[in-house]
């Protein structure tokens, strides 16, 4: 994730744990150009999470044919989107380095890489493409007088916004204090064309206390819409600072809500409910695509930087999705990770705890390793608990950590299954 350098000493302190810092280009010679994906890693991380996925959905469970044919339209779509954006990176990158729109890794200062300029905000790229493919795909699933239809525009009008809005924090180097309250507004489209239930059910153990199975929330219901997608959106945003990490996160967590999906709709008989949740696979498929391409160029090290439109557009993406497919609750629980980083953070974000601008780990360019300090974040707390560790292998201890957390909260729906709710 890249930071803008600031020119004033007295800027307030950015709890964006940002991993580089922008510099004045030195000089107008040509940039070499970036290098290429990584796809092997891409090819390992889909052969093993796509098994599950597509098992579930050919053979574990029976899928209404109409439904399969929407998700695989979908699918088809995203791969076309993956191989559009593996090519438009390289190109917007030209472009960005052009603009001085570039930063240098610092946790890599003091070596060869530190000094390399990584092009960054590449996270247009990927948004971009994502909305034409959302766009594209009405045309093969949603008719004129689709219920849906309003509200899967207002998703993609609120995504839209989201993307807007990270582009001009990356640009402008918007305060955090600011930041925090930029999905409220980007929220606005979807919370207006809402019109689903605003009932929760209530857990059986707390029926006798209550005296009621069903709560209407009323308002309340769409301001608690209005504060997930605020936390989604910032909690990707706060939880990186190493090559990947980001971009990766979302990958891991798109997979698991695509099984979550897929698993609710082969084990339900309601329409209504079916369609929600292939409403919420509709713009995950897409958003897991084209975040897989980013990734291949964001993976260690990285040949390009995502910036905050990349981050706070994936939260708001799998914000809304959760929303739409009336799954929030287990969205939290994918979320995991990012809820102890934020815990960890809340001392510095109210500011009782002193707030650098790079909430970093130490890098010893002699060893290669990076080190935890006092900073409250989760890279940071991981590294004090189990030591220094390499960039490469700090990001993939932390991913897996994610799965896990995935992995945990099915756990807990198929224990909890019949006896919660």
């Amino acid at each position: 994730m890249a930071a803008r350098k600031r020119a004033s000493t007295t800027a307030a302190a950015d709890t964006k744990p940002a991993q580089t810092e922008h510099k004045s280009p030195e000089s107008t010679s040509p940039d070499p150009p970036i290098a290429p994906p990584k796809l092997g890693v891409i090819v390992k991380l889909c052969l093993f999470f796509s098994i599950p996925y597509f098992y579930l959905l050919f053979f574990h469970y029976k899928i209404d044919q109409e439904f399969r044919r929407s998700i695989l339209i979908n699918a088809g779509l995203s791969l076309a989107g993956f191989f559009v954006t593996l090519k438009m990176i390289p190109v917007a990158s030209r472009y960005v380095l052009r603009r001085s729109l570039f930063g240098y890794d610092i946790n890599k200062k003091g070596t060869p890489q530190g000094t390399v300029k990584v092009p960054e905000s590449l996270g247009i790229v990927v948004g971009i493409v994502f909305l034409v493919l959302a766009i594209v795909f009405q045309y093969f699933n949603f008719t004129a007088d689709s219920i849906w239809l309003v509200e899967y525009n207002a998703a993609l009008a609120s995504i839209c916004l989201m993307i807007l809005l990270g582009f001009v924090d990356d640009v402008l180097d918007v305060p955090w204090r600011v930041k925090l309250v930029l999905p409220s507004f980007a929220t606005l489209p979807l919370l207006m064309a809402y019109a689903g239930h605003t009932t929760i059910i209530i857990p059986k153990p707390l029926i006798p206390y209550v005296g009621l199975e069903v709560l209407d929330l009323g308002w309340v219901y769409k301001l608690y819409m209005a504060l997930l997608a605020v936390f989604c959106t910032n909690s990707i945003n706060i939880h990186a600072g190493l090559n990947g990490l980001e971009v990766g996160q979302t990958v891991v967590i798109s997979f698991a809500i695509m099984i979550h999906n897929i698993m609710q709709i082969g084990a339900s008989s309601d329409p209504e409910y079916q369609q929600a949740h292939a409403f919420s696979i509709y713009l995950v498929q897409p958003l897991l695509a084209t975040s897989l391409a980013l990734f291949s160029y964001n993976w260690y090290p990285s040949s390009v930087f995502v910036g905050d439109t990349y981050t706070v557009f994936a939260g708001m993406t799998m914000a809304v999705v959760g929303i739409l497919g009336h799954f929030s609750e287990t969205l939290l629980i994918f979320f995991i990770p990012q809820v102890l980083n934020f815990l960890l953070s809340v001392p510095q974000l109210s500011g009782f705890v002193k707030c650098p601008r790079h909430r970093l780990p130490r890098f010893n360019p002699e060893t290669g390793l990076l080190t935890g300090t006092p900073d409250g974040t989760l890279v940071n707390f991981y590294l004090r608990v189990f030591g220094p560790k390499s960039e490469k292998s700090l990001c993939i201890h932390l991913l897996i950590v994610q799965a896990i957390g995935c992995c945990f909260c099915f756990l807990l729906r198929y224990l909890l299954a019949g006896w919660y709710k």
